[in-house]
């Protein structure tokens, strides 16, 4: 199985339309203003050498990186490049899920895969001017970790006989599908490496994180994945919209009306799809970052407005703390 993931995407396609940027640092998020509340998209990497990256709050990626390049999200072009690289994938004798804008996995049956790979990075790049890493593994798992080995530009393969020589010594949240939280649990246990879970007694685990997801996690450090290349047309799972604001909500009642808003503005876009939603989740960031989410079932699965609106508002009842708020997001789960 092949992992093709796009280099640093959206900065790259800003890049392309603006070629006096090459080689210098440029950030990508909210509206481009760094004086303002927003978090970083994507990153370059002359950026990400200042520890510029996804996620950081844009007021602190100017600190760190006083002399990059500040420019605003533009979904449009971002959307239209993606889609043609997918059509690029689609030449490839191949199986292939697209993840997202940015990466898909291609199940190809041959006895060359890294001539493969090569070939990918070739057309890709011929037929787009952009740069894509292709990581190669024996499941998905394998192939979307061995990516981050290859970049940039690169091509890199795990196997199950390199599995615990590239990965073992490295912490647990190097794994795809186990993040911070989980990770900080496994500590809290004594499980530090990839290798000290793939040797923990998966009922020792089942007892601590639950009976699917201990053993899971073992199966995950031992590099097995079951999980097969759906071939087919990707589709969005969920639509979300959400804001940061430039002053902080104190008054929870003026968080109430903006999460109506927002709940709105996805109705419109549920609508618009004509995908009933099932479950409707509300994300608030505290000041000064601390985010938490909570969501609330719908009886019924719909596309109705007033339906969504106050299943947003039961979903934001769930939230005990009224601290000031500094991002509202609301995203509608589509039904399966």
């Amino acid at each position: 199985m092949l992992h093709v993931d796009l280099d640093q995407f959206l900065a790259a396609v800003e890049v392309l339309r603006r070629p006096e940027l090459r080689g210098r640092p440029v950030v990508v998020g909210g509206d481009g203003d760094p004086t303002k509340r927003g978090v970083v998209s994507t990153a370059s990497y002359e950026a990400r050498a200042f520890g510029v990256h996804s996620g950081l709050p844009l007021r602190t990626a100017a600190r760190r990186c006083p002399d990059a390049v500040f420019l605003p999200v533009d979904r449009q072009v971002y959307e239209a490049a993606s889609s043609e690289v997918m059509a690029t994938l689609r030449e490839i004798d191949a199986v292939m899920e697209v993840l997202g804008w940015d990466e898909a996995f291609l199940a190809v049956d041959n006895d060359d895969p890294e001539a493969t790979a090569r070939q990918i990075r070739r057309r890709v790049r011929e037929s787009t001017d952009l740069d894509c890493t292709v990581g190669i593994g024996q499941n998905k798992l394998q192939a979307k970790l061995a990516t981050g080995f290859g970049k940039p530009a690169g091509v890199f393969r795990l196997t199950d006989q390199t599995w615990f020589e590239v990965l073992g010594d490295r912490p647990t949240d190097a794994l795809w599908g186990i993040g911070h939280k989980t990770a900080k649990r496994l500590t809290g246990m004594g499980i530090d490496t990839v290798a000290q879970l793939a040797a923990a007694d998966p009922r020792a685990l089942a007892m601590q994180l639950g009976p699917t997801i201990g053993p899971w996690l073992v199966r995950l450090a031992h590099g097995q994945d079951p999980s097969p290349v759906v071939g087919t047309p990707y589709v969005a799972r969920s639509r979300s919209r959400e804001t940061t604001y430039q002053h902080d909500l104190d008054d929870w009642d003026e968080v109430r009306r903006e999460v109506v808003h927002l709940a709105q503005r996805v109705a419109n876009d549920v609508a618009a799809e004509q995908r009933p939603a099932a479950r409707i989740v509300v994300k608030v960031r505290y000041v000064p970052f601390t985010t938490r989410t909570h969501g609330h079932a719908l009886g019924t699965p719909t596309t109705e407005v007033t339906a969504i609106e106050q299943a947003a508002l039961a979903a934001l009842d769930r939230f005990t703390e009224r601290r000031p708020v500094r991002l509202l997001g609301v995203r509608a789960e589509f039904a399966r």
